[in-house]
């Protein structure tokens, strides 16, 4: 099962430098295990885009939400939820504080 995990903004601590160290060492052993797929940072400027009616609307952020954007993601392969919890606890001992999500992803093999 894929799962999505992403990072919202809100109170988030900036990273320090050995923060970075930590968190690159996790998802390299993370990325030899086969579990992450992908991951990175999001630009906070963005696109929104929106259909209605057949009416496309293209706006441009940065949003007034800031704290409610997502700032980063993980695509990971886990055997369940739980399993996806626990890979998501090991992100968040190194980060501190914030929130995210976890989401299963569905492809045309589920």
């Amino acid at each position: 099962m894929r799962f999505l995990m992403t990072t919202k903004g809100g109170d988030m601590a900036p990273p320090t430098e050995a923060m970075h160290a930590e968190m690159a060492a996790f998802v390299e052993e993370m990325i030899k295990a086969g579990v992450v797929l992908a991951t990175g940072g999001l630009d906070p400027a963005g696109t929104h885009i929106s259909s209605s009616g057949g009416e496309i609307t293209v706006t441009d952020g940065p949003f007034t939400e800031a704290k409610e954007a997502i700032v980063s993601f993980a695509l990971v392969e886990a055997r369940s939820k739980e399993e996806a919890v626990e890979l998501a606890r090991g992100f968040w001992r190194i980060v501190g504080d914030g929130e995210g999500d976890i989401q299963r992803v569905f492809g045309p093999e589920d």
